[in-house]
């Protein structure tokens, strides 16, 4: 287990927090009411914290599924990757996707889910050539349906 040190930016806002024991991702919150139009409006909306992710983690903001499938809601840049180094406000980019309905998120609305995973630096080594595998150049499509 890792200590990530969290700064509230707004006395009032609620830390990250795991719904269940064992779960991967911890709640973030909205610190800010914010109308998503209907057919794909968007908004970045402030969580009121900052948090400083230790070097050799990643924390990474995925969506919440309850959201996508009640009301079209989902996050646009997913998943949203925090580095190291970033001590900003954490922010969560937001679309409705709902042809027809505006969805209005509210204050303290849990509104995506943020995930701390160890990642590792690499040294990248150019090659003239890379090994054969038995996948080879197949892509997109390739496995079958």
């Amino acid at each position: 287990m890792v200590a990530i040190p969290v700064q509230r930016l707004d006395s009032d806002v609620s830390l990250p927090s795991y719904a269940k024991s064992g779960d991967a991702g911890a709640d973030l919150v909205a610190n800010e009411d914010v109308t998503l139009a209907p057919g794909g409006g968007r908004a970045l909306i402030g969580t009121g914290i900052a948090i400083a992710i230790p070097r050799g983690y990643a924390g990474f903001v995925q969506p919440r599924s309850g959201l996508a499938l009640r009301h079209g809601v989902t996050c646009l840049n997913t998943p949203g990757l925090i580095d190291s180094g970033y001590r900003d406000e954490l922010k969560v980019l937001l679309i409705n996707t709902d042809p027809s309905e505006p969805y209005e998120v509210q204050r303290g609305d849990r509104i995506a889910q943020l995930v701390i995973q160890s990642v590792e630096e690499v040294i990248w080594e150019e090659a003239e050539q890379l090994d054969e595998t038995e996948r080879g150049q197949g892509g997109f499509g390739h496995s079958g349906r």
